[in-house]
């Protein structure tokens, strides 16, 4: 104990116990990622080859799963069915549908973790390490850096669902006007959003995907009603889940569908509007703020400054 408080510092001790704890998790990991073969895995992994080279013709479907991840799946999924089907939807509102989108997600966060915490480490003892370092100062500069890649990519996910639900809300309005010219125009339903996905690529890319998946599903066959829900959890908006509503009532009941659009693509209209309004009446709250930060204190160093310098020349000539 003397001999590694003399090499490392009265934390000494602390520091080999956190070591060694350390390179015990670094050394179980491999081994609880290990993955068993499976026979009934390798029989289904040479059925799927024997399909696949009988198939001449191109697959559907090409989103295969990554197979390095793969192996990792009991380590980097959730165990728990709920967890696991909030973090896919919330993905999936971010607009990352891969079939490895969970796994690469709790990936990064281990792995920026880890980053973050051996920088953290690195840092601290070449840099900042000295006799008077107490243990708060150890513990914020070690466990820190790897806090806050930790949660980095939940901060991440997060920013790119508020982004991309602004920008679903600011181009559904003109989306809805598209798609009611089209269908006044003598298209069908499907026709129309086709149409609107692909005009909608180069300004709002996020609802162009949505129409396109919307379309894709419609035409493999599956219920036009399930897709716009599917459609409305996706998006994650309160404007989407109202469209999806109007156009199935609408198909159920047998109205126009060009009169609801027409009816629809008011409100929107006028809602955003009121966002617009809403948003500039804000503003003159938001620069009353900055105003008062940035004009105050120069203001005050201009009126007090020389009645103070004058009252310090003052009391220097009276003494």
């Amino acid at each position: 104990m003397e001999l590694v408080t003399d090499i490392l510092g009265p934390f000494g001790p602390i520091i080999l116990v956190g070591s060694l704890g350390v390179l015990l998790v670094l050394l179980t990991i491999p081994m609880m990622m290990r993955d068993k073969s499976d026979p009934m895995q390798k029989l289904h992994r040479q059925s799927q080859a024997r399909h696949k080279s009988a198939d001449q013709g191109p697959t559907l479907r090409s989103n295969q799963q990554n197979k390095k991840l793969e192996k990792y799946a009991t380590f980097l999924e959730p165990q728990d069915t709920e967890e696991y089907s909030a973090i896919r939807k919330t993905l999936v509102t971010a607009g990352y549908r891969t079939k490895d989108a969970v796994r690469i997600y709790f990936a990064a966060q281990m792995v920026l973790g880890l980053g973050g915490l051996a920088l953290g480490a690195a840092y601290f003892f070449l840099v900042i390490k000295s006799d008077e370092t107490t243990m708060q100062q150890t513990l914020m500069y070690i466990l820190g850096p790897g806090a806050g890649g930790y949660l980095f990519p939940k901060y991440w996910l997060t920013k790119r669902v508020d982004k991309r639900k602004k920008e679903i809300e600011q181009g559904f309005p003109d989306s809805l006007d598209m798609m009611l010219v089209c269908i006044e125009a003598g298209q069908s339903m499907d026709q129309a959003i086709i149409r609107v996905a692909r005009e909608l690529h180069a300004s709002y890319p996020a609802l162009a995907d949505e129409y396109e998946i919307v379309a894709h599903e419609i035409k493999a066959g599956k219920d036009k009603s399930a897709v716009l829900r599917d459609m409305a959890e996706r998006c994650g908006v309160q404007d989407i889940a109202s469209f999806t509503t109007v156009l199935i009532q609408s198909q159920q009941f047998g109205t126009s569908i060009g009169e609801a659009l027409r009816v629809y693509a008011e409100e929107m209209r006028d809602k955003r509007v009121m966002r617009a309004e809403e948003a500039a009446n804000k503003l003159p709250t938001k620069m009353t703020l900055v105003t008062m930060t940035l004009t105050v204190p120069p203001l005050l160093i201009i009126l007090v400054g020389p009645s103070a310098v004058g009252i310090t020349q003052l009391g220097q000539l009276a003494n």
